[in-house]
């Protein structure tokens, strides 16, 4: 490799040695002192010395960890990417290690299909980084199987090091020298730990700041922050700041003032945003319902398959059709009710209720939707079927084989993610996110400077909209 910190030759030659031998299973341990020689040797082959200003000027790395699984870490790392870009040049991002994966074009190979991480796609194709590839992105995927084949010693962790400080070089060089490389973790700081690629060791050997992200509170959000915390400090990462994330709107002064205490006291770190909880960006949408139910299907309102429902918006109809009918006259236009297949009925008195409705206030975009279960025992009829097909500016119905209790418990079990496809959410997210987040400190703890020309750095206030009361500050 190229243009890598000395430091990650000197320091880290002896110590994979050493790290396979106390953490790696025996078979791995085999393979991997066949092969550490040769790996060391190409990366001393490639790796040049810098001098102290070339080290400066490179760019910084900030990586991105939350305090456990679904507390906002990608939401958060759309709100850095938004408001970094604004005030750097060319920043650029990385998954390291990612799970879940989607297809895309490879950027190298015309017409030909790649797996990334679904995360590093999102970012990607967002805010539209052209200059980055996306097998740089997503260098490392974890699918079922990965882990035993890792202990099974098929590779090793230099392998796996080097394959993410390849990647990780390629962005290097195509990012501004006085800029940023976001890097996005995959759940809290252990997660990789099975296969030796912690987020805690990941950030080590990218010399990045962590931004750690919890969920609103306080004594729960401390007791998980420091957890983490502690595997930072192990690994030798220092903690750019903490982001709080899905805070209620009355405890939002509360939290805001203890926790800054808390962080500037015990830790001398930064609460560098505290993001209000915002329902609609936890609400699934029909096409998340889609994907999680196995076998269910949209077969009306396919245009509306990306609006999103409370679950305070599902109502289970039980009821005769007279009393469904008056209820649905009265109720909220966004509710998402769940019938049972056997009640051809409600459905039908549900198609006809939406025309009426729809003439009445000549609005088509009556947003009452209905998910139909039990659909394997009780098939829909052909003749029904055409009906709620074939019905002009039909209402959204889903269709779905599982029974009425499982799918209630899946939808109310469910917390959304952001995917490519819904552009929506996605925009509201960085709406809500970027204003609350302190980008002037993090830039200064990370040590990197800000546009200096005018019209950037206005253009980037603007946008971001930060509060007046800026968040406490070490």
């Amino acid at each position: 490799m190229t243009r890598l910190m000395r430091t990650l030759t000197l320091k880290r030659r002896a110590a994979v040695i050493c790290r396979s031998k106390i953490f790696a299973p025996s078979q791995a341990s085999a393979s991997f002192s066949t092969t550490s020689t040769a790996a060391a040797s190409n990366i001393n082959d490639t790796t040049t010395l810098q001098s102290p200003s070339q080290q400066q000027h490179q760019p910084k790395a900030i990586y991105v960890s939350a305090t456990r699984q679904h507390v906002g870490k990608t939401s958060v790392s759309l709100a850095l990417m938004s408001g970094l870009s604004k005030r750097l040049d060319k920043v650029g991002f990385i998954k390291p290690v990612g799970q879940q994966s989607v297809q895309v074009m490879s950027m190298n190979h015309v017409n030909d299909m790649i797996s990334v991480d679904k995360d590093a796609a999102l970012i990607k194709s967002h805010f539209q980084l052209d200059h980055l590839d996306y097998s740089d992105t997503s260098p490392i995927l974890i699918p079922p199987g990965y882990t035993k084949d890792y202990m099974d010693g098929k590779f090793t962790l230099q392998q796996q090091e080097t394959q993410i400080m390849n990647a990780y070089q390629r962005i290097l060089t195509k990012t501004s020298p006085n800029s940023v490389i976001l890097c996005e973790g995959t759940g809290h700081c252990a997660v990789g730990s099975i296969v030796q690629l912690s987020n805690a060791h990941v950030a080590s050997m990218l010399n990045a700041h962590m931004v750690l992200v919890a969920n609103g509170g306080l004594g729960n959000a401390y007791d998980e922050l420091e957890l983490n915390r502690h595997l930072c400090e192990a690994h030798h990462v220092p903690i750019a700041g903490v982001v709080i994330n899905k805070v209620q709107p009355e405890k939002y002064e509360q939290t805001k003032r203890y926790m800054t205490q808390l962080l500037r006291e015990r830790w001398n770190v930064p609460l560098l945003g505290l993001v209000p909880d915002r329902q609609f960006l936890g609400s699934p949408a029909l096409a998340d319902m889609e994907k999680l139910l196995p076998g269910a299907r949209i077969v009306s309102g396919n245009s509306h398959r990306l609006r999103h429902y409370r679950v305070k918006d599902l109502h289970l109809v039980a009821t005769s059709l007279s009393v469904f009918l008056n209820n649905l006259r009265k109720r909220p236009e966004r509710t998402l009710y769940v019938c049972h297949a056997s009640r051809n009925d409600i459905l039908l008195g549900f198609l006809m209720e939406s025309q009426i409705q729809m003439r009445r206030t000549q609005d088509r975009n009556w947003e009452t939707a209905m998910i139909v279960t039990g659909c394997a025992d009780h098939p829909i009829s052909t003749q029904v079927l055409e009906i709620v097909t074939s019905m002009p500016h039909a209402p959204p119905v889903l269709l779905c084989p599982q029974h009425t209790s499982v799918a209630l418990e899946a939808v109310y079990n469910f917390t959304p993610k952001l995917n490519m496809d819904d552009s929506h959410r996605v925009r509201t997210t960085v709406d809500h996110y970027e204003p609350c987040i302190d980008f002037d400190l993090l830039l200064e703890r990370v040590g990197v400077s800000a546009a200096a020309d005018p019209s950037v750095t206005a253009s980037a206030s603007a946008s971001a909209g930060r509060e007046s009361s800026t968040i406490g500050a070490v």
